[in-house]
Formats: C-alpha cells, structure tokens, sequence
C-alpha cells in the first residue's frame, strides 16, 4: 500500500468513515501482529498488543501528520504497547517460549522436503533469536525480516542513529556466537565431522 493511499484512508477516517480505518487494520494486520509476536513470544498476548495498538492509533490518528510513513507510526505504537506489557510482566517474558509462526505459506510448487527444510531453518533461527534482549531482537526483526530502513527503525524506536547502529551490531555478532554455541555442534552430532 502506498503512502498516498494510506492519506486517503485516513483522512476518510478522520471524517467518521469507519469502514475506511477498517481497510487500514486489514492493510496492516499481519505487521503489526508479526512484531507483537516476536516481542511477546506469545500468541494471546500479541493479539491483545495488536488490537490495543489498532485502538490507539484510531483514538490518536489526528495526530498522524505524514513525517513518516503511516507503517512506520504503527509500528511505534506497536513496539511502545509491546514495552510497556513486557515491563509489567517483566519475569514471565523471559521464561515463555514463542508460538509456532505460520505467516510464510509454502508455495504449491515447493516440494515437502524443501518446505520441511526450511521450516526447521526457521524454527533454528527463532529459538536463536529468542536467547537475545528484547530490543535487540526487535531491531533485528524490524531490519531483516520487516526491511524497516534505519530511519524508519530510528522513528519506531525513539533511538539515535549511532545507538541503532550499535544495537543491530551488537545483536549481529550475538546471534552468531548464539547460532555457532548451540547450533553447530548439533550439526557436527548429527552429520558428523568431514
């Protein structure tokens, strides 16, 4: 969806169409959802992030003035609702697993054993990335798999640039030191050194 669009939609809210802000949740569901998941590693709980994150930002929309992207605003309303539940839970998020994320579909022409490949790729990645902070694993997410740009990250986030930079490096080389600690020699067990 284009910025443009995106105004129309909103300025017919602003005008009482509801219709037109429920075209904007479907627009931007599945985002703002994916987000919530990653942080709250809990299905129920990012369901109730995303619904109070669509509530505010119909409660606040007057306030959207176009500096940045509309996504770029939901994704700041998503990430503060998401820090705020973790504070108050602060001891449950860092025993909760993550539920089993099914937003990318196999495609018909994908044979089973390739989907069953990546897929157990997918689930490596997400425990490695649960293991790091929940910011640094937000900014990686945001990057990587919502191809936020840094400026975009830097709205979402209310971070300089330097920090935002420094996090992601950070986060970087301890995915890596995570994926070669606890992946790698389940590789060599497995298939055996060469």
């Amino acid at each position: 969806m284009t910025t443009i669009n995106d105004q129309i939609y909103i300025d017919k809210t602003l005008k009482g169409d509801t219709n037109a802000f429920a075209f904007l949740v479907e627009q931007y569901k599945v985002m703002v959802y994916s987000l919530a998941l990653k942080m709250m590693k809990n299905r129920e709980e990012a369901e109730e992030v995303s619904q109070d994150t669509f509530i505010k930002a119909y409660k606040k929309l007057d306030k959207f003035k176009g500096e940045s992207k509309f996504s770029t605003w939901l994704y700041k309303i998503t990430y503060r609702n998401c820090l705020d539940a973790i504070k108050k839970n602060k001891e449950k998020y860092n025993n909760d697993t993550i539920d089993e994320i099914t937003i990318n579909k196999i495609s018909g022409t994908e044979s089973i054993l390739e989907s069953l490949e990546r897929k157990e790729r997918a689930v490596v990645m997400n425990t490695c990335l649960l293991k790091l902070p929940e910011e640094e694993r937000s900014i990686l997410w945001m990057f990587y798999f919502e191809e936020l740009s840094l400026k975009e990250i830097i709205k979402v986030t209310d971070l300089s640039e330097a920090n935002v930079k420094v996090k992601l490096h950070r986060a970087r080389k301890r995915l890596l030191t995570i994926v070669k600690r606890d992946v790698e020699p389940e590789l060599i067990n497995h298939y055996g050194r060469k």
